[in-house]
Protein backbone atom coordinates (compact mmCIF):
# COMPACT_ATOMS: atom_id res chain seq x y z
CA UNK A 1 0.00 0.00 0.00
CA UNK A 2 1.56 3.61 -0.74
CA UNK A 3 1.62 5.35 2.25
CA UNK A 4 -0.08 8.59 1.06
CA UNK A 5 -2.96 6.54 0.35
CA UNK A 6 -3.27 5.58 3.97
CA UNK A 7 -4.38 8.27 5.75
CA UNK A 8 -7.30 9.13 2.79
CA UNK A 9 -8.30 5.47 4.00
CA UNK A 10 -8.19 5.88 7.43
CA UNK A 11 -10.42 9.13 7.02
CA UNK A 12 -12.85 7.23 5.02
CA UNK A 13 -13.13 4.49 7.72
CA UNK A 14 -13.49 7.09 10.11
CA UNK A 15 -16.40 8.58 8.66
CA UNK A 16 -17.67 5.00 7.85
CA UNK A 17 -17.91 4.39 11.66
CA UNK A 18 -19.13 8.08 12.67
CA UNK A 19 -22.20 7.23 10.67
CA UNK A 20 -22.73 3.45 12.30
CA UNK A 21 -21.98 5.36 15.76
CA UNK A 22 -24.27 7.83 15.87
CA UNK A 23 -27.85 5.26 15.46
CA UNK A 24 -25.93 2.76 18.66
CA UNK A 25 -29.12 2.58 20.98
CA UNK A 26 -31.71 3.07 17.73
CA UNK A 27 -30.86 0.01 15.71
CA UNK A 28 -33.99 -1.00 16.44
CA UNK A 29 -36.04 2.05 14.60
CA UNK A 30 -34.09 1.99 11.20
CA UNK A 31 -34.71 -1.09 10.10
CA UNK A 32 -35.56 -0.41 6.64
CA UNK A 33 -39.19 -0.45 5.72
CA UNK A 34 -40.66 -2.87 3.73
CA UNK A 35 -42.65 -1.73 0.42
CA UNK A 36 -45.63 -2.88 -1.74
CA UNK A 37 -46.21 -1.56 -5.36
CA UNK A 38 -50.12 -1.94 -6.39
CA UNK A 39 -51.50 -1.89 -9.38
CA UNK A 40 -54.45 -0.10 -11.21
CA UNK A 41 -57.09 -1.72 -12.47
CA UNK A 42 -60.32 -0.42 -14.63
CA UNK A 43 -63.32 -2.55 -13.09
CA UNK A 44 -64.43 -2.16 -9.42
CA UNK A 45 -63.82 -5.56 -7.35
CA UNK A 46 -66.73 -7.10 -5.59
CA UNK A 47 -66.01 -6.91 -2.26
CA UNK A 48 -67.45 -9.99 -0.71
CA UNK A 49 -64.21 -11.49 1.37
CA UNK A 50 -63.33 -14.02 -1.40
CA UNK A 51 -60.85 -12.46 -3.75
CA UNK A 52 -61.66 -14.60 -6.76
CA UNK A 53 -61.58 -12.17 -9.64
CA UNK A 54 -59.12 -12.08 -12.28
CA UNK A 55 -57.67 -8.83 -10.84
CA UNK A 56 -56.61 -10.05 -7.09
CA UNK A 57 -55.17 -13.18 -9.03
CA UNK A 58 -52.41 -10.81 -10.71
CA UNK A 59 -51.69 -9.30 -7.59
CA UNK A 60 -48.61 -9.97 -6.04
CA UNK A 61 -49.21 -11.48 -2.45
CA UNK A 62 -46.78 -9.40 0.69
CA UNK A 63 -44.35 -10.98 2.69
CA UNK A 64 -45.50 -12.85 5.66
CA UNK A 65 -46.06 -10.71 8.95
CA UNK A 66 -43.60 -10.88 11.61
CA UNK A 67 -43.65 -9.88 15.05
CA UNK A 68 -43.78 -6.17 15.85
CA UNK A 69 -40.53 -5.96 17.52
CA UNK A 70 -39.02 -7.89 14.36
CA UNK A 71 -36.35 -10.06 14.09
CA UNK A 72 -35.74 -10.49 18.00
CA UNK A 73 -39.08 -12.30 18.68
CA UNK A 74 -40.29 -15.27 17.55
CA UNK A 75 -42.06 -15.68 14.29
CA UNK A 76 -45.82 -15.38 14.48
CA UNK A 77 -47.97 -19.03 14.82
CA UNK A 78 -49.81 -18.16 12.45
CA UNK A 79 -49.35 -16.68 8.76
CA UNK A 80 -50.58 -13.47 7.82
CA UNK A 81 -50.67 -11.82 4.03
CA UNK A 82 -52.07 -9.37 2.18
CA UNK A 83 -52.53 -7.82 -1.83
CA UNK A 84 -53.45 -4.52 -2.81
CA UNK A 85 -55.27 -2.70 -5.92
CA UNK A 86 -56.13 0.47 -6.80
CA UNK A 87 -58.21 2.45 -9.30
CA UNK A 88 -59.24 6.35 -9.48
CA UNK A 89 -61.60 6.03 -6.21
CA UNK A 90 -61.00 3.16 -4.94
CA UNK A 91 -57.90 1.06 -2.61
CA UNK A 92 -58.73 -2.03 -2.81
CA UNK A 93 -57.30 -4.59 0.11
CA UNK A 94 -57.41 -7.84 0.52
CA UNK A 95 -55.88 -9.90 3.32
CA UNK A 96 -55.64 -13.86 4.21
CA UNK A 97 -55.07 -14.92 7.92
CA UNK A 98 -54.78 -18.73 9.13
CA UNK A 99 -56.63 -19.19 11.93
CA UNK A 100 -57.27 -22.66 13.61
CA UNK A 101 -60.20 -21.57 15.66
CA UNK A 102 -61.97 -18.62 14.38
CA UNK A 103 -63.72 -16.20 16.69
CA UNK A 104 -65.39 -13.15 17.42
CA UNK A 105 -67.69 -11.75 20.32
CA UNK A 106 -68.07 -7.71 19.15
CA UNK A 107 -70.97 -6.78 16.67
CA UNK A 108 -71.25 -2.69 17.48
CA UNK A 109 -69.67 -0.40 15.50
CA UNK A 110 -66.48 1.27 16.58
CA UNK A 111 -65.74 -1.19 19.60
CA UNK A 112 -62.44 -1.51 20.49
CA UNK A 113 -62.45 -4.24 17.91
CA UNK A 114 -58.49 -4.88 18.98
CA UNK A 115 -59.67 -6.92 22.11
CA UNK A 116 -60.98 -9.78 19.91
CA UNK A 117 -58.41 -10.96 17.02
CA UNK A 118 -58.61 -8.66 14.24
CA UNK A 119 -56.89 -7.26 11.30
CA UNK A 120 -55.74 -3.40 10.95
CA UNK A 121 -55.01 -0.89 8.45
CA UNK A 122 -52.56 1.89 8.90
CA UNK A 123 -52.41 5.08 6.19
CA UNK A 124 -50.67 8.16 6.32
CA UNK A 125 -51.15 9.52 2.77
CA UNK A 126 -48.87 12.58 2.58
CA UNK A 127 -45.83 11.09 4.96
CA UNK A 128 -45.52 13.62 7.51
CA UNK A 129 -46.90 11.09 10.57
CA UNK A 130 -49.71 13.63 11.44
CA UNK A 131 -53.47 13.03 10.22
CA UNK A 132 -53.76 9.34 9.94
CA UNK A 133 -56.34 6.74 9.94
CA UNK A 134 -56.84 3.93 11.18
CA UNK A 135 -59.12 0.65 10.41
CA UNK A 136 -60.05 -2.21 12.25
CA UNK A 137 -62.04 -5.62 11.57
CA UNK A 138 -62.74 -8.62 13.13
CA UNK A 139 -64.20 -12.23 11.85
CA UNK A 140 -68.15 -10.68 12.58
CA UNK A 141 -66.85 -8.25 9.80
CA UNK A 142 -67.26 -5.31 12.78
CA UNK A 143 -65.38 -2.44 12.07
CA UNK A 144 -63.66 0.17 14.10
CA UNK A 145 -62.19 3.21 12.02
CA UNK A 146 -60.48 6.35 13.95
CA UNK A 147 -58.58 9.36 12.54
CA UNK A 148 -55.47 10.81 14.66
CA UNK A 149 -54.44 14.22 14.13
CA UNK A 150 -50.93 13.25 15.52
CA UNK A 151 -49.16 9.84 17.42
CA UNK A 152 -50.35 9.38 20.71
CA UNK A 153 -46.66 10.17 21.85
CA UNK A 154 -47.60 13.84 20.69
CA UNK A 155 -50.96 13.72 22.56
CA UNK A 156 -52.52 12.81 19.91
CA UNK A 157 -56.35 12.21 20.81
CA UNK A 158 -58.41 9.37 18.59
CA UNK A 159 -61.73 10.78 16.68
CA UNK A 160 -64.02 8.17 16.52
CA UNK A 161 -66.57 10.88 14.73
CA UNK A 162 -64.73 10.22 11.95
CA UNK A 163 -66.38 7.20 9.72
CA UNK A 164 -64.68 6.35 6.64
CA UNK A 165 -67.63 6.94 4.14
CA UNK A 166 -68.95 4.47 2.10
CA UNK A 167 -66.26 2.18 3.16
CA UNK A 168 -66.82 -1.65 1.85
CA UNK A 169 -65.69 -4.50 3.79
CA UNK A 170 -66.51 -7.72 3.56
CA UNK A 171 -65.12 -11.28 5.30
CA UNK A 172 -65.18 -14.80 4.29
CA UNK A 173 -64.41 -17.68 6.90
CA UNK A 174 -62.70 -21.67 5.66
CA UNK A 175 -64.22 -22.75 8.81
CA UNK A 176 -67.15 -21.99 11.68
CA UNK A 177 -67.41 -19.00 13.46
CA UNK A 178 -67.01 -19.44 17.28
CA UNK A 179 -67.49 -23.19 17.31
CA UNK A 180 -64.83 -24.77 19.32
CA UNK A 181 -65.67 -28.54 18.02
CA UNK A 182 -64.00 -28.02 15.32
CA UNK A 183 -60.85 -26.55 13.20
CA UNK A 184 -60.83 -24.06 11.23
CA UNK A 185 -58.77 -23.22 8.46
CA UNK A 186 -58.36 -19.04 7.54
CA UNK A 187 -60.33 -16.17 7.64
CA UNK A 188 -59.93 -13.66 4.51
CA UNK A 189 -60.69 -10.18 4.61
CA UNK A 190 -61.90 -7.28 1.58
CA UNK A 191 -61.67 -3.75 1.56
CA UNK A 192 -62.46 -1.15 -0.75
CA UNK A 193 -61.64 2.26 0.98
CA UNK A 194 -62.80 5.20 -1.05
CA UNK A 195 -60.01 8.20 -1.64
CA UNK A 196 -62.88 10.41 -1.25
CA UNK A 197 -62.98 9.29 2.90
CA UNK A 198 -59.31 9.70 3.53
CA UNK A 199 -59.70 13.77 3.03
CA UNK A 200 -57.06 16.16 4.37
CA UNK A 201 -57.94 20.02 5.11
CA UNK A 202 -61.12 19.11 2.43
CA UNK A 203 -59.05 17.51 -0.29
CA UNK A 204 -58.78 14.10 -0.91
CA UNK A 205 -55.43 12.53 -1.54
CA UNK A 206 -55.12 11.26 -5.33
CA UNK A 207 -52.41 8.63 -6.13
CA UNK A 208 -51.52 10.28 -9.43
CA UNK A 209 -49.94 13.28 -7.22
CA UNK A 210 -49.32 11.54 -3.86
CA UNK A 211 -47.45 8.22 -5.14
CA UNK A 212 -45.75 7.27 -2.63
CA UNK A 213 -47.87 6.77 1.21
CA UNK A 214 -46.72 5.29 4.40
CA UNK A 215 -48.98 2.26 5.63
CA UNK A 216 -48.41 -1.01 7.99
CA UNK A 217 -51.12 -3.72 8.41
CA UNK A 218 -51.02 -5.35 12.02
CA UNK A 219 -53.01 -8.47 13.18
CA UNK A 220 -53.78 -8.84 16.56
CA UNK A 221 -54.31 -12.16 18.15
CA UNK A 222 -55.04 -13.60 21.64
CA UNK A 223 -54.26 -16.99 23.26
CA UNK A 224 -57.16 -18.98 23.70
CA UNK A 225 -58.22 -22.35 25.55
CA UNK A 226 -61.50 -23.60 25.16
CA UNK A 227 -63.67 -24.12 28.63
CA UNK A 228 -67.02 -25.73 28.35
CA UNK A 229 -66.79 -25.80 24.61
CA UNK A 230 -66.81 -21.98 24.61
CA UNK A 231 -63.25 -19.78 23.41
CA UNK A 232 -61.65 -17.76 26.67
CA UNK A 233 -58.91 -15.76 26.46
CA UNK A 234 -56.44 -17.44 28.47
CA UNK A 235 -55.86 -16.15 32.10
CA UNK A 236 -52.05 -15.46 33.30
CA UNK A 237 -52.48 -16.81 37.06
CA UNK A 238 -49.65 -14.12 38.57
CA UNK A 239 -51.36 -11.73 37.27
CA UNK A 240 -55.36 -12.80 37.09
CA UNK A 241 -56.02 -10.59 33.99
CA UNK A 242 -55.79 -12.04 30.26
CA UNK A 243 -51.90 -12.54 28.89
CA UNK A 244 -50.99 -9.72 26.45
CA UNK A 245 -52.26 -10.43 22.79
CA UNK A 246 -49.23 -10.84 20.37
CA UNK A 247 -49.19 -7.79 17.65
CA UNK A 248 -48.03 -9.37 14.03
CA UNK A 249 -47.41 -6.96 11.40
CA UNK A 250 -46.22 -6.58 7.89
CA UNK A 251 -43.89 -3.93 8.24
CA UNK A 252 -41.89 -4.20 11.74
CA UNK A 253 -41.71 -1.20 14.19
CA UNK A 254 -39.04 -2.15 15.77
CA UNK A 255 -40.84 -1.40 19.02
CA UNK A 256 -44.66 -2.57 20.45
CA UNK A 257 -46.54 0.40 19.46
CA UNK A 258 -48.54 0.61 15.85
CA UNK A 259 -48.63 4.55 16.32
CA UNK A 260 -44.50 5.15 15.43
CA UNK A 261 -46.08 6.13 11.56
CA UNK A 262 -42.34 7.45 10.56
CA UNK A 263 -42.15 2.88 10.88
CA UNK A 264 -44.81 2.22 8.73
CA UNK A 265 -43.92 0.84 5.64
CA UNK A 266 -44.28 2.30 1.47
CA UNK A 267 -46.98 1.72 -0.69
CA UNK A 268 -46.71 2.82 -4.15
CA UNK A 269 -49.38 3.06 -6.50
CA UNK A 270 -48.11 2.03 -9.96
CA UNK A 271 -50.63 2.53 -13.44
CA UNK A 272 -49.30 -0.94 -15.43
CA UNK A 273 -50.44 -4.16 -15.02
CA UNK A 274 -49.62 -6.33 -11.96
CA UNK A 275 -46.68 -8.43 -12.21
CA UNK A 276 -45.36 -10.94 -9.94
CA UNK A 277 -41.60 -11.00 -11.26
CA UNK A 278 -40.38 -7.47 -11.22
CA UNK A 279 -41.01 -4.33 -8.74
CA UNK A 280 -38.92 -1.87 -9.91
CA UNK A 281 -39.69 0.50 -6.55
CA UNK A 282 -36.95 3.07 -5.57
CA UNK A 283 -36.68 4.33 -2.16
CA UNK A 284 -36.91 8.45 -3.06
CA UNK A 285 -32.92 9.69 -1.25
CA UNK A 286 -35.37 11.93 0.86
CA UNK A 287 -36.07 8.98 3.17
CA UNK A 288 -32.28 8.40 3.45
CA UNK A 289 -32.47 12.24 4.36
CA UNK A 290 -34.90 11.88 7.21
CA UNK A 291 -33.47 9.28 8.85
CA UNK A 292 -31.60 11.94 10.78
CA UNK A 293 -33.94 14.24 11.25
CA UNK A 294 -35.71 11.28 13.26
CA UNK A 295 -32.36 10.14 15.01
CA UNK A 296 -32.70 13.83 16.12
CA UNK A 297 -36.37 13.70 17.46
CA UNK A 298 -35.67 10.12 19.19
CA UNK A 299 -32.54 12.02 21.06
CA UNK A 300 -34.41 14.96 21.93
CA UNK A 301 -36.86 12.83 23.75
CA UNK A 302 -34.56 11.28 25.41
CA UNK A 303 -32.73 14.42 26.24
CA UNK A 304 -36.14 15.88 27.69
CA UNK A 305 -36.76 12.65 29.64
CA UNK A 306 -33.56 13.32 31.54
CA UNK A 307 -33.04 17.11 31.76
CA UNK A 308 -36.68 18.13 31.39
CA UNK A 309 -35.81 20.45 28.45
CA UNK A 310 -34.86 20.22 25.37
CA UNK A 311 -31.19 20.01 24.14
CA UNK A 312 -29.81 23.06 22.83
CA UNK A 313 -27.13 22.26 20.70
CA UNK A 314 -26.34 19.06 17.73
CA UNK A 315 -23.15 18.67 20.45
CA UNK A 316 -25.29 17.82 23.17
CA UNK A 317 -26.94 15.21 21.64
CA UNK A 318 -23.19 13.75 19.71
CA UNK A 319 -25.01 14.58 16.46
CA UNK A 320 -22.19 15.80 13.35
CA UNK A 321 -23.61 19.10 11.77
CA UNK A 322 -22.32 17.70 8.23
CA UNK A 323 -24.22 14.63 6.61
CA UNK A 324 -22.99 12.69 3.47
CA UNK A 325 -26.12 11.56 1.83
CA UNK A 326 -26.82 8.93 -0.68
CA UNK A 327 -25.39 10.67 -3.29
CA UNK A 328 -22.26 11.77 -1.45
CA UNK A 329 -23.20 15.86 -1.31
CA UNK A 330 -23.00 17.14 1.97
CA UNK A 331 -26.07 18.16 4.09
CA UNK A 332 -26.05 20.26 7.00
CA UNK A 333 -28.11 19.41 10.06
CA UNK A 334 -29.75 22.30 12.25
CA UNK A 335 -31.13 23.32 15.30
CA UNK A 336 -32.84 25.14 16.86
CA UNK A 337 -34.46 24.67 20.61
CA UNK A 338 -36.12 27.03 22.90
CA UNK A 339 -36.10 24.36 26.15
CA UNK A 340 -39.61 23.02 25.58
CA UNK A 341 -39.76 23.34 21.69
CA UNK A 342 -37.13 22.90 19.02
CA UNK A 343 -37.02 22.68 15.58
CA UNK A 344 -34.52 20.76 13.09
CA UNK A 345 -33.77 20.74 9.53
CA UNK A 346 -31.81 18.79 7.08
CA UNK A 347 -30.87 20.48 3.93
CA UNK A 348 -28.04 19.53 0.95
CA UNK A 349 -25.98 21.22 -0.47
CA UNK A 350 -26.99 25.10 0.36
CA UNK A 351 -30.03 25.29 -1.26
CA UNK A 352 -33.37 25.97 0.59
CA UNK A 353 -34.99 22.73 -0.11
CA UNK A 354 -34.88 20.30 2.83
CA UNK A 355 -36.63 18.43 5.54
CA UNK A 356 -37.92 20.00 8.78
CA UNK A 357 -38.99 18.09 11.99
CA UNK A 358 -40.16 19.63 15.32
CA UNK A 359 -40.79 18.79 18.83
CA UNK A 360 -44.65 16.93 17.50
CA UNK A 361 -42.67 14.74 15.10
CA UNK A 362 -44.17 16.49 12.17
CA UNK A 363 -42.46 16.15 9.07
CA UNK A 364 -42.06 19.08 6.43
CA UNK A 365 -40.82 19.43 3.33
CA UNK A 366 -39.00 22.77 2.67
CA UNK A 367 -38.99 23.53 -1.19
CA UNK A 368 -37.19 25.89 -2.97
CA UNK A 369 -38.34 28.74 -5.31
CA UNK A 370 -37.69 26.75 -8.67
CA UNK A 371 -39.58 23.54 -6.97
Amino acid sequence: MKKNLLPVLLCFFYLQSTAQDIFKGYEHLFTPPLHYTAYQINDALHIDGKMDEKDWGKAPWSVYFSDIEGDKKPRPAFKTRFKMLWDRSHLYIAAELEEPHIWATLTQHDQVIFHDNDFEVFIDADGDTHDYFEIEINALNTIFDLFLSRPYRNRGVLSTAWNAAHLKTAVHTEGTLNDASDRDKKWTVEMAIPFAALQKNNVPPDPKKNSLWRVNFSRVQWDTEIVEGKYKKRINPLTGKSFPEHNWVWSPQGIINMHYPERWGYLRFAEQEATKEHDDFVLPQSEELKKYLWLLYYKQKQYLRSNGKYAGSLSQLELPPNIANVKGNECTLQLTSAGTQFNATIICDGQKAGWQIDQNGKIIHLSNDNE
